[in-house]
């Protein structure tokens, strides 16, 4: 009879096992979504039930949206077979608190002159039916086009001409439009 109510008494103590995962930014106040679910705005905390990688996206007027992959590893007392007795037989309550600290980047200010050159790139290159990568001007490296039959200096076959003039370095101007 005893051992029957001391089992009782240590089934009915039985603790478990509480995850949470805290996101705070430099500087705060950024939205944050965990695998694409809002969360709140940091720093927020958010419990959990599976260890693995999460994925965290932080938006900010004014900063670079981030996205950060964190891999959240078990604790020893997770691992299979101590995982029953942290979760089941150990009377107490464990937390597993996780902490993610992300300095978020101030967004590069793009000036109009630059996004007005780019949109005249895009439109040109677009018409020829060239495809231009999206930071030919934000490098100094000039613009490459490829050849449309993947050998260099031959044009089309046949002899022909291309059926476009290479791009101008970023920073000067575009040749007159040929009618």
């Amino acid at each position: 009879m005893v051992a029957a109510l001391l089992a009782a008494l240590l089934l009915s103590m039985t603790g478990c096992v509480r995850r949470r995962l805290t996101v705070r930014t430099t500087p705060p106040g950024a939205q944050v979504f965990i695998d694409d679910q809002e969360i709140g705005t940091t720093p927020c905390s958010a419990s959990y039930v599976y260890y693995g990688t999460r994925k965290i996206t932080l938006m900010k007027d004014g900063y670079r949206t981030e996205t950060v992959f964190q891999k959240i590893p078990p604790p020893w007392y997770e691992i299979s077979p101590l995982d029953f007795l942290a979760e089941n037989v150990y009377p107490l309550e464990v937390r597993d608190e996780r902490i993610v600290d992300v300095q978020l980047v101030p967004e590069e200010l793009v000036p109009q002159q630059k996004l007005i050159d780019r949109a005249a790139l895009l439109r040109d290159s677009a018409r020829a039916g060239t495809v231009t990568p999206l930071t030919a001007l934000s490098t100094s490296a000039p613009v490459v086009q490829p050849e449309p039959t993947g050998f260099p200096g031959q044009g089309l076959p046949g002899g022909q001409p291309l059926p476009y003039e290479p791009l101008p370095a970023p920073g000067r101007p575009f040749p007159p439009q040929r009618p």
